[in-house]
């Protein structure tokens, strides 16, 4: 990684100013769950789908604003899972060379300590001086939770305006320079561990 908001899934997702981005969650019923990620003028730039599209429990896809897939996310199973102590997410690249590219993984906090634990998320390839490039602290339940990145640097907020009224919106800032597509997919990990609209 070179500077501290080196992009994570594409240059392209990163931009100069702060992004205000407001996610609204889809109802399961309707279309399958997940959320839609709005810019400061309406414009859709990002859905997440969950497993209510998907047809299986633990994954999530990212998809730009024309409906590309950009980010599979999955949680790690298996026999050795009821063994670990946390379940682990990993987050893979939609390019055209390479059908998943491992890019980002963390481990989700045991229930009991969830209230407690920031998150700590690794970026691939791994720098090797640090274990984790970025974490996760607050209470994403409550929506009021900061991604800040290695350095203490904040990455994103993400809180409510109180305007709105409805549990279903809820809004990220994401700093300059930062990938929001990687912030989003981190959110709808989130979002998933909570049992929210990713979650069948």
């Amino acid at each position: 990684m070179g500077g501290s908001a080196s992009p994570i899934v594409s240059k392209i997702f990163c931009s100069s100013s702060a992004a205000s981005l407001m996610i609204r969650k889809r109802p399961v019923i309707v279309n399958g769950g997940g959320f839609v990620v709005t810019d400061s003028s309406q414009k859709i730039i990002f859905f997440v789908d969950g497993c209510g599209m998907l047809g299986a429990k633990g994954e999530l896809m990212v998809k730009d604003g024309d409906g590309a897939s950009i980010l599979f996310i999955r949680k790690k199973g298996g026999v050795v899972q009821a063994l670990s102590t946390h379940n682990r997410w990993n987050g893979y690249s939609k390019d055209y060379q390479e059908a998943n590219k491992l890019i980002f993984s963390f481990s989700e906090p045991k229930p009991c300590f969830a209230a407690r634990s920031a998150i700590r998320i690794r970026v691939e390839p791994r720098s090797r001086n640090k274990d984790w490039d970025f974490e996760v602290n607050g209470s994403f339940a409550d929506k009021i939770c900061t991604i800040i990145d290695h350095s203490r640097n904040v990455v994103a907020q993400v809180g409510v305006k109180e305007l709105i009224g409805s549990k279903d919106f809820y809004h990220v800032v994401v700093q300059p320079g930062y990938d929001q597509a990687f912030v989003v997919g981190v959110i709808a990990v989130l979002d998933n561990i909570h049992g929210e609209s990713t979650r069948c």
